[in-house]
């Protein structure tokens, strides 16, 4: 007998150290679904975007995150609705998407602003599109005469800037390019005679 109570002495620890054991793999398997659990399928940049750009296919992807509900995210559900949109502001690959980044009216950043050239066949690339990084450059007018105001340009300045917006016209001969850059900078091109600017199209780094 007394054989026996011992050996149901050494079971009893084992049970309870069991049933510890237990407690402890269910709580910790609640609080990892918990964690895993409350991840949304949201809509993540794969690359740099910037102003103006339309959205493709290519530029998105799904990340499964834990989100504030005071976070604005997108839905993967809703990247139908997205791509062929232009972009309303500039952001980094891996950024996560939110409504108001894309369709909204695009509102030049503070020390910003835009710009509209008439450029004729051949003062631009015509592979730019909205999102490419480009150069400005003044080039000689037809009659060969020096550069007319402001008279603080020469011809060695060049500007970067970053298209916004292409635009051609109907029955016109010229397409409106419309770039973003700084502010100062937008009111020297601006004064800029008409037919004295060509553009560059640059890396997508924007590097002259």
């Amino acid at each position: 007998m007394s054989g026996l109570r011992g050996g149901r002495r050494r079971r009893i620890p084992y049970l309870v150290l069991g049933v510890l054991l237990v407690l402890a793999c269910a709580s910790g398997f609640v609080v990892i679904s918990a964690e895993f659990g409350n991840r949304l399928p949201v809509l993540a940049l794969t690359r740099p975007v910037t102003v103006g750009q339309m959205l493709t296919a290519q530029d998105l992807r799904q990340v499964n995150v834990a989100v504030d509900p005071d976070v604005s995210v997108v839905d993967v559900a809703q990247a139908g609705s997205l791509i062929g949109k232009r972009m309303s502001t500039s952001l980094p690959v891996g950024a996560l998407l939110s409504a108001a980044d894309v369709g909204g009216i695009a509102v030049p950043a503070e020390g910003q602003a835009v710009a509209a050239l008439a450029l004729k066949a051949g003062q631009f690339p015509p592979e730019i599109s909205p999102g490419t990084h480009v150069s400005l450059v003044l080039v000689p007018n037809r009659t060969g005469a020096a550069f007319v105001d402001p008279p603080s340009l020469d011809a060695s300045m060049a500007w970067s800037a970053v298209v916004v917006g292409v635009v051609s016209p109907p029955n016109e001969q010229t397409t409106v390019v419309s770039l973003q850059l700084a502010e100062d900078t937008a009111r020297l091109v601006a004064a800029v005679p008409a037919g004295q600017l060509a553009l560059v199209m640059l890396s997508s780094g924007g590097g002259r």
